[in-house]
């Protein structure tokens, strides 16, 4: 049974936390891919190829990929108020001068310096909601934050094709106008965060004393339940070199091919059937609000039954099945249906994914382990983009890079069971049969 002052504190947790860094990553995520949008526009205007525009879309993640780790060490230490509020603060200023790029070399030159302005930003909100959020409740609250996400394109697609449709200002196109008016809310709520974020529990003022007092001891026993156990892992470096890490990273590879592959080709294979900008932007979107839904009753679902391992290799099956009917996709409506699928599959299976890693990381170890599964991961981020303009320019269509990304689904799926299989004695398994 939940006691009073539990519900009392999950409450309050999840009103003051979580609205926030889903608002943080909203803007994020919209920063990150509304390239795709200002595609339908700059490639011609600057003279980008789609390979050479997959390829660029693509470089986000190598600067995300090399910065990842450091940054959120750096993060462990100085405290995530002051670290996320200087991320947010960089990837506006870069994200407003992707407005000016000229050509190939300066587009990639940005979305390169995009990566790095923001690498740590994700891992990081996972580090501090895992200093927050009890194990019974994280897979919930890592589902509302990551349901910011498909939120974004909900509401960014339409808003983005909106921009689109606006007439020349001072000289800027539309696809500038885009990049601009969307870069200056990072900015601003980087400068907010620093008075809005609450580093630990044990400086929460906003909570009760007694209600500080429970979260703290609450933290604290699941924090040793951890360390009692023989495959818990503390060290920066052993988190590296663990095979779950990487076992993980492998797993989230796939995720975030389909993820961003979606972000970036989306609006240009929608776009293909005819459709105007406004109208691409409100198709690009539908999908996202049935994922949005996915994810939080699916990983409620996980924290219930406590079970992670199924709660993650169902979404990738479904996803790359998803894929694979959008490579065969014969129509607008086959399009849409297939994207639909695709968004929940990739959606639903996050959540549980990232309640894994603080089974068996804490300290410097989480730092570093779930900020080299989100870098490695993301990797998947440049793979799915950059296979989908390379077998487009070969092939002259879109079926055959989306049955590659698809694969990288397939491939997460059974990299899970492994991992499952493998780890029957481990933290992962125990905790998940025990709650601990």
């Amino acid at each position: 049974m939940i006691s009073e002052l539990e519900s009392r504190v999950s409450r309050k947790l999840m009103l003051r936390i979580i609205p926030f860094v889903m608002l943080l990553y909203f803007v994020s995520f919209l920063d990150r891919v509304n390239v795709g949008f200002a595609a339908l526009t700059m490639n011609r205007a600057i003279g980008l190829s789609p390979a050479a525009f997959g390829f660029g879309g693509g470089l986000f993640f190598i600067g995300y990929f090399l910065f990842e780790v450091p940054s959120n060490l750096i993060l462990h230490r100085v405290g995530a108020r002051r670290w996320i509020a200087r991320v947010m603060v960089s990837w506006g200023i870069v994200s407003f001068a992707s407005a000016f790029v000229v050509g190939p070399n300066s587009f990639y030159a940005l979305r390169f310096m995009l990566g790095v302005a923001e690498a740590g930003f994700f891992p990081g909100i996972i580090l501090y909601l895992s200093l927050w959020f009890p194990l019974r409740q994280r897979a919930a609250a890592a589902a509302w934050f990551m349901a910011a996400a498909p939120i974004s394109t909900a509401i960014g697609s339409p808003l983005s094709g909106a921009i689109m449709k606006l007439p020349p200002v001072a000289g800027l196109a539309d696809w500038q106008l885009l990049y601009i008016l969307e870069a200056v809310p990072a900015i601003i709520l980087g400068f907010f965060v620093l008075k809005y974020l609450t580093d630990t529990p044990a400086k929460a003022q906003w909570l009760q004393p007694e209600e500080r007092a429970w979260l703290i001891a609450k933290m604290k026993t699941e924090a040793e339940a951890r360390q009692a156990h023989a495959g818990h892992t503390a060290g920066a470096l052993s988190a590296l070199r663990d095979p779950r890490v990487l076992a993980l990273a492998l797993i989230y590879f796939g995720t975030s091919a389909g993820l961003y592959t979606l972000g970036l080709w989306a609006p240009l294979i929608i776009r293909q059937y005819g459709f105007g900008l406004f109208e691409t932007g409100l198709l690009a979107g539908i999908p996202s609000i049935l994922a949005v839904i996915a994810m939080i009753v699916w990983a409620r679902h996980s924290d219930r039954t406590e079970e992670r391992t199924w709660h993650v290799v169902i979404p990738c099956v479904v996803a790359c099945l998803g894929f694979v009917f959008a490579g065969n996709a014969a129509t607008a409506l086959m399009i849409i249906l297939a994207l639909v699928i695709v968004n929940i599959g990739i959606s639903a299976a996050k959540a549980p994914l990232w309640a894994m890693p603080s089974m068996f990381l804490s300290g410097a170890g989480a730092a570093a382990g779930i900020a080299m599964i989100n870098s490695v991961g993301n990797l998947g981020g440049f793979v799915g983009p950059f296979a989908i303009g390379w077998l487009k320019n070969v092939t002259g269509g879109y079926s055959a890079g989306l049955y590659v990304v698809g694969a990288t689904l397939a491939v997460s799926a059974v990299v899970t069971l492994m991992l499952s299989r493998q780890s029957k004695q481990t933290p992962v398994a125990v905790e998940e049969r025990h709650g601990h």
